[in-house]
């Protein structure tokens, strides 16, 4: 399955992580020459890639969005990963295990962002459910500039069973849920090997995955609005975590 990639900092971070193979290169007639698209252009001279030029209109057709910045990039699907091939990983690293499960994310913004934030907060692999959420898809790949190529990625068929695969491996799982008993979440032990669950944007936690976490988890509110966007929610647990095992 072929995919097209768009958007100066998908391309490349594509490229860079080298982990889905390039079939050609598209360039919008016109394009202006900076230091991303010019890096974008030397890879693809030194792999050979194949190049060819576009009209804006012919871009746009080819990406299904406007929003491509005169580049974009013929790949093979997305190669996604299992949730052991992430607990192999932090063992690689020598780290306690950081992995963020989705819970029903729907909207490709708040999945972006999510993965974005994981990328850059050195998680070892986030879980996504296969059916009824956002998948790792071009749009994705470009909200998150990129950072999703670099990332170990699970698509599962049943989260709760996802989780129960990491208890397994002794990893504790955080819930975020606003609900009575949940507590402060920097009241908990994050330094542990750790598992964070972040629900869906209309509904939280279903009820199956809030069951079978150890702990719920919830994040002060002092204003009048009541509750945090999901990848806003999710970003400031990551960072804590950072905090307690002492990366900031």
């Amino acid at each position: 399955m072929r995919e097209t990639l768009y958007g100066r900092q998908a391309v490349r971070e594509s490229l860079r992580a080298g982990r889905r193979q390039p079939f050609r290169l598209h360039l919008a007639e016109g394009v202006v020459g900076s230091s991303i698209v010019d890096e974008i252009i030397g890879t693809a001279e030194e792999r050979r890639i194949p190049m060819d030029r576009l009209s804006r209109h012919e871009m746009t057709s080819a990406t299904g969005t406007d929003k491509h910045q005169g580049v974009a990039l013929e790949v093979s699907g997305y190669p996604y990963a299992s949730v052991y091939d992430m607990l192999d990983l932090a063992q690689e690293r020598e780290e306690p295990a950081l992995i963020l499960l989705l819970d029903l994310i729907q909207d490709v913004h708040n999945l972006g962002t999510l993965i974005r934030a994981g990328e850059a907060a050195g998680v070892h692999g986030i879980i996504i459910q296969g059916r009824r959420a956002a998948g790792v898809t071009p749009a994705t790949v470009n909200i998150s500039s990129g950072a999703v190529e670099h990332l170990l990625v699970a698509q599962v068929t049943n989260l709760s069973r996802a989780i129960e695969q990491l208890k397994t491996a002794e990893v504790w799982i955080a819930g975020l849920e606003d609900i009575y008993g949940a507590r402060p979440y920097t009241e908990i032990d994050l330094q542990v090997p750790l598992g964070i669950v972040v629900g869906s944007e209309g509904n939280g936690l279903r009820r199956l995955t809030r069951e079978r976490c150890d702990w719920l988890v919830s994040l002060p509110m002092r204003g009048q609005i009541n509750s945090l966007n999901a990848a806003v929610a999710g970003s400031i647990v990551l960072y804590e975590v950072l905090k307690q095992r002492g990366y900031v």
